[in-house]
């Protein structure tokens, strides 16, 4: 082990209970957008099923990105180590195509392939207004927020790909919030959040179709009500003590932790099959049912099914069935 600084239907009819003995060793993984939440869970997971991983984002330990938090990519390049894996740390700006182009060559020039490209680049925590409409909203924040999760994709893809279909068997796995089914179903927060959300599972719908002639595929995935560093911070809890926060949001109990949406992505890269999801919209609860995988609790929040039949449908918070 070595550390680098520098609900939507499952619908396929093979679709069976697994496990995750599947072993990624010899794998290599790029996670962009690593510091926290999904993204580092996400590298963690493949770490501990024995993958290289490349961690990446603009939070470091000698300098922090704007969202001003004390996450960084060392600390999650530690963790896949610790997991049993090989942490990469990486700052990039994934706006910045020359970083990006450099960063593809470096995995290049030191691994001489790509199997895992993870997008999960967001940043857009503190631009987005939940009561303001497109005529109302900040058009910079709007504009940014829409930079910062679609051309991020766009210009990692662009450089990632041609690496990752050099050998078949490659997986794209593009991070967002919402199935494509809710999404297309439901008005996400606001203007900017509502595209930028739904824009990611079209991406990978498109990835899907340019992937499969090279033995590629490409998803998009989604976690349920994530327990993120930041939304435990906004409810004022740990991860030791959140169901204390059920107090001012009953729903909460449906909540799930970062892990539970990596094991997702672990379960999907060690899938000899994994080709049957091209192009589909996922779930870690949706997931969770297939693989047989669980959150570090032992349980299977299904979220998605629990925000149309409980939240949405204004029924008082009771996660029986749903976890």
């Amino acid at each position: 082990m070595r550390f680098h600084e520098g609900r939507e239907v499952l619908s396929h009819p093979d679709a069976s209970i697994g496990d995750m003995s599947g072993t990624l060793s010899g794998k290599i993984a790029l996670v962009a957008g690593a510091t926290r939440g999904a993204g580092r869970a996400v590298a963690v997971a493949l770490g501990a099923e024995g993958a290289t991983v490349y961690v990446t984002g603009r939070s470091t330990r000698e300098r922090r990105s704007e969202i001003d938090r004390p996450e960084t990519i060392e600390e999650t390049a530690e963790m896949v180590a610790a997991a049993g894996g090989e942490g990469i740390a990486v700052r990039v700006d994934h706006l910045e195509a020359d970083q990006v182009r450099a960063l593809v060559e470096r995995v290049d020039s030191e691994q001489g392939r790509l199997d895992v490209l993870v997008n999960d680049i967001w940043g857009g925590e503190s631009l987005f207004s939940w009561d303001q409409r497109l005529w109302e909203h900040s058009l910079d924040k709007g504009l940014r927020i829409l930079r910062l999760a679609i051309d991020t994709h766009i210009i990692t893809s662009h450089y990632a790909l041609p690496l990752l279909i050099r050998n078949p068997g490659g997986l794209v796995v593009e991070m967002t919030d919402g199935t494509a089914q809710y999404n297309a179903e439901n008005y996400r927060i606001s203007f900017f959040y509502d595209l930028a959300k739904t824009s990611v599972n079209r991406m990978a719908f498109a990835q899907a179709k340019e992937l499969a002639p090279h033995g590629g595929t490409a998803v998009s995935l989604t976690p349920g009500w994530m327990r993120s560093e930041m939304m435990l911070d906004i409810f004022r809890v740990t991860e030791a003590n959140w169901r204390d926060a059920l107090a001012a949001q009953p729903h909460f109990a449906i909540s799930e932790t970062p892990t539970y949406v990596g094991r997702a992505v672990a379960a999907l890269a060690a899938d000899p099959e994994v080709a049957r999801w091209n192009g589909q919209s996922l779930s870690s609860g949706g997931l969770a049912q297939v693989y047989g995988f669980t959150d570090v609790d032992g349980s299977r929040p299904d979220a998605w099914r629990y925000m149309v039949e409980m939240q949405d449908a204004g029924r008082p918070a009771d996660v029986t069935g749903y976890r």
